[in-house]
């Protein structure tokens, strides 16, 4: 059954402990927010969602948005996360109850590249357990496995946003930069920037002193990444001099190698040092947690603290805010997880205009349902703007000279299910009239 709302949205639902700015920014928006202050059980969300009748959800990366969470909350329309990564969301159930999932992709960047600029010269000069020893009245001088950065290869696995952010610093510091990524605008972008593209991950570990992670839990096309490094790890520095460092970072994913594969991979020597900061298991606040790299001092164990700084959290709740808000009062669209690059707004509407936006299937018929609805309705088409999106989802963006009534929303519905032969053609119809002052 589709999701109707004939407002912005009014409520929302934070969870995860998110920056508390947050707030102050979605009260021009008009949004009034909850917060539940602990990291809640799935039966705890569903509570807490049932009880504000929020529509839209702000979390950060740890509680599960599952297809059960989104079937007993009819009330939600939208999920924002306040992290780029989108994993803890069941976005195929999402897609279909007509729930759209935004993330930022943007604000905490910054704070990730440092850590890992960070990683790579304190593992390189041996800082980590050097400064361990010290404490411990030793004094080592020696310049044994201690290295500059300067002149070594970087490799790069993911070109995204915090990848290439990652490479430029590094190029800064004098160290030459390949890449491996597979999709194509990243490859370009790779290259125009004068970077080597290496034709296979394996290509990649061989031919680099250093690999860095910064790819995403799936691929591009949906692929679980999960154990996608298994069989390259022991591979690092292989084509290198016998003196390559060796140093191995993985601050994106902790499911894209085993725990495993990593601690024999150092335990081996095929990679000298290493710095975590994701882990395959990772515990809710005050939850008791065994490190899987306890043992192993040559690996850097951090508690996913790469967006954790004074400076990331407050641009994360900014950004988000804006983007929850603009999406509830004009349907713009930005940092949608189900096509991240595509964006869609329309001019500013008038007062008395209103804003119609469908979250449809692509079945063939149902976007010329929608346009058939409002042309039956006797209402103007002042803006019209669609995306298709490769999830089988389909976004329409409508600014009409007058809002439709229920019965010609209810009808759109019915019609494009009729039209489609699909049920859940309209997965969500959000309809919402300008006022003075937005």
């Amino acid at each position: 059954m589709a999701r109707i709302l004939t407002t912005p949205f009014l409520r929302g639902l934070v969870v995860e402990s998110p920056h508390r700015s947050l707030r102050e920014h979605l009260e021009p928006y008009g949004i009034e927010t909850t917060w539940a202050d602990a990291v809640p059980s799935t039966d705890a969300l569903i509570e807490a969602l049932q009880a504000s009748r929020a529509h839209v959800l702000f979390k950060r990366s740890r509680i599960t948005v599952s297809r059960r969470v989104l079937e007993a909350c009819p009330d939600l329309h939208a999920v924002q996360l306040c992290c780029i990564g989108d994993d803890s969301v069941d976005k195929e159930a999402a897609a279909e109850h007509g729930v759209m999932v935004f993330n930022d992709p943007v604000s905490n960047a910054r704070s990730v590249v440092e850590l890992a600029i960070g990683h790579l010269i304190s593992l390189s000069r041996r800082l980590y357990e050097t400064n361990a020893a010290t404490h411990l009245h030793g004094f080592d001088k020696s310049d044994a496995e201690r290295f500059e950065v300067e002149g070594k290869i970087l490799g790069v696995l993911g070109l995204g946003n915090i990848g290439r952010q990652t490479a430029r610093a590094a190029e800064a510091l004098g160290m030459r930069i390949r890449f491996y990524d597979s999709r194509p605008v990243a490859m370009e972008v790779g290259q125009e920037m004068g970077w080597k593209r290496c034709e296979s991950m394996v290509d990649l570990f061989r031919s680099s002193d250093y690999i860095t992670c910064h790819t995403s839990a799936k691929d591009a096309w949906g692929k679980d990444n999960e154990g996608l490094l298994n069989e390259v790890l022991s591979q690092l520095g292989a084509d290198r001099p016998k003196e390559s460092p060796r140093i191995f970072l993985n601050l994106a994913r902790g499911n894209l190698h085993s725990t495993d594969a990593l601690n024999e991979a150092v335990t081996c020597g095929a990679i000298r040092r290493a710095a975590v900061d994701v882990y395959p298991e990772e515990p809710r606040p005050g939850s008791k947690w065994e490190n899987p790299y306890a043992a192993q001092e040559r690996i850097v164990c951090t508690p996913h603290i790469g967006a954790a700084t004074q400076e990331a959290q407050p641009r994360i709740a900014a950004r988000v805010a804006r983007t929850l808000g603009q999406f509830s009062r004009f349907g713009t669209l930005r940092d949608c997880v189900y096509a991240p690059r595509a964006v869609m707004a329309a001019a500013p509407p008038q007062p008395g205009n209103a804003v119609l936006a469908v979250v449809h299937s692509t079945q063939r018929g149902t976007k010329k349902a929608v346009s058939d609805a409002i042309y039956e309705a006797g209402a103007s088409t002042l803006a019209s703007m669609h995306e298709d999106f490769p999830n089988g989802l389909a976004y329409d963006l409508s600014v009409l000279d007058r809002p439709l009534s229920a019965d010609e929303l209810n009808g759109l519905v019915t019609h494009a299910t009729d039209t489609a032969g699909d049920r859940n053609a309209i997965r969500a119809v959000r309809q919402i009239v300008i006022e003075p002052g937005w």
